[in-house]
C-alpha cells in the first residue's frame, strides 16, 4: 500500500511568492524542495492539467486550450467537462496498475464529470426551463455532493468565476477537501483551488492587494496540508501557469473582420453573432494565446502575413511550427498565434459596441466563442451596479426570466493574463512552481510533462 499523495493545484502560485505570505505552503517547501515548473503552450487551465496528469503535451492529450473550434459542428464550444475528452493514460491509471486498490478523490479539477475516479465534485449549475441559472455541482458518486452540502451549504458558484469571485469558493473546496480525506481516505487527492487567479487578473501581480490573496490561498492549502499530515501523506503544492501583467488587449478577431475573412450575422433581435461556418478565418481567443480556424488553405499564408503584422502579436505557428511546441493537434487551428509581452487576446468579433450580441453583457462562459477575463468585472460606466444586480437577483427570487447585464465591453480594464511561455531567466515569476514535502524525488529542473513520473516515483518509489 503507498503512502498517501494530497496533490494541491494553487492556480497562479510561483515561486516568487513563497516567503512570509505563504507559512504552510513554505513549510512543506522547507521539508523538502521548491522549483519553478516548466509548462505547456498554451499555458491554461486545461491543456495544463490534461498535462499534469497525463505526462503527455496537448499533441498526444488533445486538450489544446480550453476551448476550441469544432469543425464537424461548425461551433466553438469552451469549458466541456466530460473526461473522455482527454486522451492518454492518466496518473492514477498507471497508478492502479501497480497497486488495484489505489483510490482516488479529485476534486474541482477540470474534466472531472465521468473520470474514472472514486470521488469527484465539480462545478455544474442547473439551468431550468424558464432561463434560471442555479448554483449546483456535480459529483461522483451522486450522493456525495449531497453530503457535502449538508456540510457545508450549496457551493457557492457565483463565487468561483464572475465579478463576485472571492476566498469563499476556495476555501468550500479546501473544506470538501479535508472533508473527503476524513471520511474516504483516498490514496491520492487531487484539489484545486482557485483564488489566486481573480485578483491576478483584475489586478496585475504587482498590485499590492495581492499580497492578502496569497495569505488567504495559503490558509485554505494549510487546512488540507495539515490533513494531510494527519495521515502521513506525501503533500506536492503546484501550479498551472503565471499571470503576468497586461497592458494591451488584441481584438484578433476585428482584424480579422476588417479584412473579410469573418463573417458575423445580424440576429432577428438586433445583435450580431459569429457565424463560424461561413467565415473563411476567425480565432478563438484564450488569453494570450488564439487558435485561429482558416477555411481555405489558400489562404492560410495569407492570414499568417496579416497576423504577423498586427500590433500585439509576437509569433504566428503553422502546422510546422506547432510540432515545436507539442501543440500540432487536429483540434489545433490552422494557426496558432502568441500573444507579445504585456499583450492578451480577446473574443470581441463586432465593430460596433451596440451589435454586441447580449451575452457579451453577462457571465456566460459556455455561449461565448473565446475567454473572456471582463466578467471577473462589473461595469464600471453602470451608475449602481450593486443595485442593478440587486433587482435582478430579485427577479430570479420571483420565478421571472432575467437578464444580468452587469458586465462591460471595455476590454483595457483587465490587468494580468496569461498563456505565453515564460520569458528566460524570468522562471522565477513567470513560471508555474512544484513544492514537494519529501527530497526524494527533487530534480534540477522540472518540466509539466514530468510531473505525473515524478509523483509515481514519490508515491511508489520507483
Amino acid at each position: 500500500m503507498p503512502r498517501p499523495l494530497v496533490v494541491i493545484n494553487a492556480v497562479g502560485l510561483t515561486h516568487e511568492m513563497l516567503g512570509p505570505n505563504t507559512p504552510n505552503i513554505s513549510r512543506v517547501a522547507a521539508e523538502g524542495f521548491a522549483r519553478p515548473l516548466g509548462t505547456v503552450l498554451p499555458a491554461v487551465t486545461c491543456s495544463a492539467q490534461a498535462t499534469l496528469l497525463t505526462g503527455s503535451l496537448p499533441r498526444e492529450h488533445g486538450i489544446v486550450a480550453n476551448g476550441w473550434y469544432w469543425r464537424d459542428l461548425s461551433e466553438v464550444l469552451f469549458w466541456r467537462q466530460s473526461n473522455q475528452l482527454v486522451r492518454g493514460e492518466r496518473l492514477y491509471d498507471a497508478a492502479r496498475k501497480r497497486d488495484p486498490s489505489y483510490t482516488v478523490a479529485k476534486l474541482f479539477w477540470w474534466f472531472n464529470m465521468y473520470a474514472d475516479v472514486n470521488w469527484s465534485v465539480t462545478p455544474r449549475p442547473s439551468y431550468p426551463a424558464d432561463g434560471r441559472k442555479v448554483m449546483d455541482s456535480y459529483s461522483q458518486p451522486t450522493d456525495l455532493k449531497d453530503c457535502l452540502q449538508e456540510r457545508l451549504g450549496v457551493f457557492p458558484l457565483f463565487k468561483f468565476w464572475g465579478p463576485a469571485a472571492d476566498i469563499t469558493s476556495t476555501r468550500w473546496i479546501a473544506d470538501a477537501t479535508v472533508a473527503v480525506m476524513e471520511e474516504h481516505e483516498p490514496s491520492l487527492t487531487l484539489a484545486y483551488l482557485p483564488h489566486l487567479d481573480y485578483n491576478l487578473q483584475r489586478l496585475g501581480p504587482h498590485d499590492p492587494h495581492i499580497a492578502e490573496d496569497i495569505r488567504a490561498v495559503d490558509a485554505e492549502a494549510g487546512k488540507i496540508i495539515n490533513a494531510a499530515r494527519a495521515r502521513g501523506a506525501y503533500v506536492v503544492v503546484l501550479s498551472e501557469y503565471a499571470i503576468t501583467s497586461v497592458k494591451r488587449s488584441v481584438h484578433i478577431n476585428r482584424v480579422l473582420r476588417e479584412h473579410g475573412y469573418l463573417v458575423a450575422r445580424r440576429e432577428i433581435l438586433g445583435w450580431e453573432t459569429l457565424d463560424a461556418g461561413s467565415s473563411r478565418a476567425f480565432a478563438v481567443a484564450d488569453h494570450q494565446v488564439a487558435h485561429v480556424y482558416v477555411r481555405l488553405p489558400e489562404d492560410v499564408a495569407t492570414v499568417a502575413e496579416l497576423l504577423r503584422k498586427t500590433p500585439g502579436i509576437e509569433r504566428v505557428l503553422d502546422r510546422s511550427a506547432q510540432a515545436e511546441f507539442g501543440i500540432d493537434h487536429e483540434r489545433s487551428g490552422e494557426l496558432v498565434v502568441i500573444a507579445a509581452t504585456e499583450s492578451w487576446f480577446t473574443y470581441y468579433f463586432w465593430l460596433d459596441d451596440t451589435l454586441a450580441p447580449d451575452y457579451a453583457r453577462t457571465v456566460d462562459i459556455h455561449r461565448k466563442p473565446g475567454y473572456d477575463p471582463v466578467e471577473l468585472f462589473l461595469d464600471p460606466q453602470l451608475s449602481f451596479p450593486k443595485l442593478r444586480v440587486a433587482r435582478r437577483l430579485m427577479q430570479k427570487r420571483l420565478g421571472f426570466r432575467y437578464y444580468m447585464d452587469v458586465i462591460g465591453l471595455d476590454a483595457s480594464i483587465v490587468r494580468g493574463s496569461h498563456g505565453r511561455l515564460p520569458t528566460p531567466g524570468s522562471e522565477m515569476r513567470e513560471a508555474p512552481v512544484f513544492v514537494c514535502s519529501s527530497k526524494t524525488i527533487e530534480p534540477d529542473r522540472l518540466a509539466m510533462e514530468d510531473v505525473k513520473a515524478a509523483l509515481l516515483l514519490l508515491q511508489f518509489g520507483q
